[in-house]
């Protein structure tokens, strides 16, 4: 690429020698050698001597001298000629560009707001999934231990009114998923009322924490017609404490405050993430991505154990009727905007995976 060829220009202005405020009238050439024509006498300078300050719209251009001095012209656009072909100024006067020309200023505010949109979308997410892999192990029992304090203190669980026969039987069977799980996770089946306060809490549900604390409500053990039905929903739990499903999305909830997080190499505070975590249970868990890959490692549990997904079919079914028929309604638009999948979604897929 050939550099444009040297220019000399002239410009007419003023000079303030930098001691007072006074000016004179003055006139600068900008060529090889600058040349400053004042009161009579001329004085030289290089090129290099000299530095000149970006364009402002509707102010003069000012040229600094050495000493302290400066010339001001408004002679923009033979100074603009010199700038050019000595290569002054190019970032900044691209700046200055677009503040004179409104459509494409306002060009450049569409596009950082797309930009802004995107990083809100594919960013936030991309760095609480980081953040999650990164979180240490040993940090995570602080928080399931934070968690179930605040969920309790808000009355969204409480103590479980199954009877202790039922309850053993459910802690005999999830050892088998426990077993099965792995991941080095200690699992633990917490069982507790979803409604100790009335329609305050979480009902029928079952949720797993960052460490393998995996809660179930007596409102959901109440909705299985089997316990193969619970022993899905369990596996599928697992999935999420596996793939750390629960700390991206607490992540993810925080916002542009894990931004600040990652850059500075703090943790979470155990207390921070407890309190986030009921806003996620109860605004619906998870993202598609997320969900789909826990439906695959429930889906590898009940078909090595039972050789059919129809349980857990069954039961995301029943729970998503007593819900309001959420998921099951006729195909919307708005299943476009959801960012939990639909119940039909995931039985089609767990049929799917069935039939291979």
């Amino acid at each position: 690429m050939t550099r444009p060829a040297p220019v000399t220009v002239t410009l007419g202005g003023v000079y303030f020698d930098g001691h007072s405020s006074r000016d004179r009238a003055a006139r600068l050439t900008l060529g090889p050698v600058v040349t400053l024509s004042l009161d009579g006498e001329t004085h030289s300078f290089t090129p290099a001597e000299l530095s000149v300050d970006p364009p402002l719209p509707g102010v003069r251009r000012v040229v600094r001298l050495p000493g302290g001095a400066r010339f001001e012209t408004t002679d923009f656009a033979p100074l603009l000629a010199w700038e050019r072909a000595a290569g002054r100024n190019r970032a900044l006067r691209g700046v200055a560009w677009l503040e004179r020309h409104w459509g494409s200023a306002l060009g450049a505010v569409a596009l950082a707001c797309a930009l802004l949109g995107a990083f809100i979308v594919w960013g936030i997410p991309a760095l609480a999934a980081q953040a999650a892999r990164v979180t240490p192990r040993g940090v995570l029992a602080s928080f399931d231990e934070q968690t179930l304090r605040v969920l309790e203190e808000r009355d969204l669980i409480g103590p479980s009114g199954l009877t202790a026969e039922r309850q053993a039987q459910l802690q005999r069977e999830f050892r088998q998923v426990q077993a099965w799980a792995g991941g080095g996770y200690p699992y633990q089946l917490l069982l507790r009322d979803g409604k100790p306060a009335g329609d305050l809490g979480v009902g029928a549900n079952a949720f797993a924490l960052p460490n393998g604390t995996i809660v179930m409500t007596d409102q959901l053990v109440a909705l299985a017609r089997s316990d193969r039905e619970l022993l899905g929903v369990l596996a599928h739990e697992t999935g999420h404490v596996t793939r750390r499903h629960g700390l991206a999305t607490v992540y993810q909830g925080l916002g542009l405050g894990l931004v600040g997080t990652l850059l500075t190499g703090d943790l979470v505070s155990s207390t921070s993430f407890a309190a986030a975590v009921p806003a996620a249970i109860l605004r619906g868990g998870y993202s598609r991505a997320a969900e789909t890959e826990a439906d695959r490692v429930a889906a590898d549990f009940m078909l090595g154990r039972y050789g059919s997904t129809r349980p857990l079919q069954d039961i995301l079914t029943r729970l998503d009727a007593q819900e309001g028929d959420r998921g099951t309604d006729r195909g919307s638009w708005l299943d476009l905007l959801r960012s939990h999948p639909v119940t039909r979604e995931r039985v089609a897929a767990l049929k799917a995976l069935d039939a291979r």
